[in-house]
């Protein structure tokens, strides 16, 4: 799993990533009340706006970690947003992306780095 500074995690299996939010980018949202999920088909470059989500507190744009195509969009998320909040790093997962560049992983922390960086907010 590798990570981003805005919180989001990446999971890649073969050339499809798996991307969603972190444990600490859930907590910190609070209850999610909504997800705006993109469809199948969508080109995103990594840096641009993937999905929306609404909590409580507040709606917080989430952003491609890597580009790709949108190949799957968790529709279980979209169903019940609270999934979300109850499993942020597994079944809370927003897209599934097939791989434009699988370079740009290397740009991404792994765990270690990533909670370090977590430390020092």
């Amino acid at each position: 799993m590798r990570f981003t500074k805005d919180h989001e995690w990446v999971e890649v299996d073969g050339d499809v990533a798996t991307i969603g939010i972190t444990n600490y980018a859930a907590q910190q949202l609070g209850d999610v009340v909504f997800v705006d999920l993109p469809s199948a088909g969508k080109a995103v470059k990594a840096g641009e706006e993937l999905a929306v989500v609404e909590s409580v507190k507040a709606a917080s744009d989430v952003y491609a970690p890597v580009s790709g195509e949108v190949v799957e969009a968790n529709g279980e998320v979209a169903e019940a947003p609270e999934t979300v909040n109850a499993m942020p790093e597994a079944g809370g997962w927003f897209v599934k992306l097939k791989l434009a560049d699988p370079a740009e992983l290397d740009a991404l922390m792994d765990r270690d780095a990533y909670e370090a960086f977590l430390a020092t907010l």
